[in-house]
């Protein structure tokens, strides 16, 4: 048999496989929070499979192993990821936890909006949140890669694929369906990452094994064995490389991550799920090493018309391995686009359902709904949400289908990351925070990082004075790296914030202390 038929056999087993669990995961949804949050319903170990999952994506299975194969050993860099993310996760984990349960919140934005009592909070980062369509749409594009490559399919049909398995398993399941197929996908993906550290390490499939590879790198482009890559936007220079650490320290607790903390059964289970959680990704982040490999193994062909270098991961299998097992494979990298797309899904149907109808338009246009008939409704609208926001990530997927799926994501997340270090990240460790100081810090910081990274600033206005010229022409070079103007955005939004919540007037001393004191309280009751 070939590799399409293969390829459709396995994808028939995997996807029959997430919808029956897509359907068991309805029978656990019992009302909108459970659909939302799936709150207290999963242990340490298997939610650390989850969240790891959610965390890694298509970026790191495709958008990874893509700009390792055209900017080489430099792209490794990228791989030092999950020490930023958790690192914020473990400064606004007690938080976000405690406090995110005893007050009921079904999404970040909801939860911002009660630390500083705004419901004018709530609705602007919810509004902000949306910036999350080009995640969506980036996985999306993911999964018509994949298609595209082992099924043969057109982009059109991959794409349509795509959306319609996704639509199917999250409408039904929700939060449940999202945390337990992606349990099952973590344990896929991890499997497929140690693989690809193997075969990075033996040099698998180049003369000469690891020492052949290298020689094979640096005869194609000897940029591609250097610690820094100067030919490449992304790496450059040590700020931009080193930006995509800690550029990402707030970008465990994005809405279609964070919201996964409320699942975990027990509060003292924290800080052995960001154990698991880390160790489990900081193998899927070694992805990039697969793309590497394929640059020796398959020259430049992925530069040539009609080829993209997000292929460079299931063309190496297919290159390398028996056509069975190249599809096989082919399903662990399914699995990784699948497992971040079901979350983003379910945290953006949250911004319609519960941030914006549930909590701002109910509470004015329809206060005669008792609480059952209320929750019934916000079930309903999450759902057709849920329908509406894929088909639109379908028709941006589109526009973009030729951008690689690293820079896509990081177009809607470097914004958000941008405005949440602030109020959020700055906003669980100090008490200080005032709500100017929040609203400060959220517009300034994607502002930031808007004017940063479209590269508007030309360094040619201010030549009259050398030391800005500098400057702005640094700042330039800086443009086309989302991660750099990501980290810039959130200087500038951790900076604003303090400076205008030392200018303003504190939040009442008794929310205060009844928010962060949320572990105590959920104790005595």
């Amino acid at each position: 048999m070939n590799l399409f038929t293969w390829s459709w056999i396995f994808l028939v087993i995997y996807v029959g496989g997430m919808l029956i669990i897509g359907f068991f995961a309805g029978r656990q949804v019992s009302d909108a929070d459970s659909f939302a949050t799936a709150r207290g319903s999963y242990g340490p170990g298997f939610l650390s499979f989850a969240f790891a999952a959610t965390t890694a994506s298509g970026a790191t299975f495709l958008g990874g192993p893509g700009l390792a194969y055209q900017y080489g050993f430099a792209a490794i860099w990228s791989a030092m990821y999950p020490l930023g993310i958790y690192l914020g996760l473990l400064i606004c984990l007690r938080l976000v936890s405690s406090a995110g349960n005893r007050f009921a919140n079904r999404s970040i934005p909801e939860f911002l909006g009660d630390r500083y009592g705004s419901e004018g909070i709530r609705i602007l980062v919810s509004i902000f949140s949306l910036l999350l369509f080009f995640y969506l749409a980036g996985q999306l594009v993911s999964g018509l890669v994949m298609f595209e490559t082992m099924l043969g399919l057109s982009q059109g049909s991959a794409l349509v694929f795509t959306t319609v398995v996704l639509l199917i398993y999250v409408t039904i399941g929700g939060a449940h369906a999202d945390i337990l197929t992606d349990g099952v996908q973590g344990f896929i993906m991890l499997l497929l990452a140690i693989v690809v550290v193997a075969m990075f390490a033996l040099g698998f499939g180049v003369v000469g094994g690891f020492d052949g590879m290298v020689d094979k790198l640096e005869a194609l482009d000897p940029n591609t064995v250097t610690v820094l890559n100067k030919e490449s936007p992304l790496f450059h220079g040590w700020w931009g490389t080193l930006a995509w650490t800690i550029a990402l320290i707030p970008f465990g607790l994005l809405p279609h991550i964070g919201n996964k903390l409320w699942a975990l059964k027990s509060s003292s289970d924290r800080l052995k799920f960001v154990r698991y959680a880390f160790c489990v990704s900081a193998v899927m982040a070694l992805m990039g090493l697969g793309g590497i490999l394929a640059r020796a193994v398959l020259g430049d062909t992925l530069f040539d018309d009609g080829m993209n270098p997000n292929q460079a991961l299931p063309m190496l299998f297919i290159e390398l391995f028996p056509t069975w097992l190249a599809a096989l494979i082919g399903v662990g990298i399914l699995a990784a686009i699948m497992s971040t797309a079901d979350g983003l899904v379910v945290s953006s149907s949250q911004i319609i359902a519960n941030d914006i109808y549930r909590r701002s338009i109910a509470p004015r246009l329809h206060n005669h709904l008792d609480e059952e008939a209320l929750d019934t409704r916000v079930l309903l609208i999450s759902r057709w949400s849920t329908v509406i926001i894929l088909l639109s990530c379908m028709a941006l997927a589109w526009a973009l289908i030729d951008e690689n799926i690293a820079i896509i994501i990081m177009m809607g997340s470097g914004g958000l990351i941008a405005a949440f270090a602030g109020p959020l990240v700055m906003g669980a460790v100090w008490k200080g925070v005032t709500r100017s100081g929040a609203y400060a810090g959220l517009t300034s910081g994607i502002i930031a990082f808007s004017i940063f990274h479209s590269g508007i600033l030309n360094p040619e206005w201010f030549s009259a004075v050398p030391a800005l010229h500098s400057a702005v022409s640094w700042l330039a070079r800086e443009a086309p790296n989302p991660y750099s103007c990501a980290l810039m955005g959130e200087i500038v939004s951790v900076f604003v914030t303090w400076l205008v919540s030392i200018l303003t007037s504190p939040l009442p001393q008794e929310h205060i202390e009844d928010f962060f004191d949320s572990d105590q309280k959920m104790s005595a009751n």
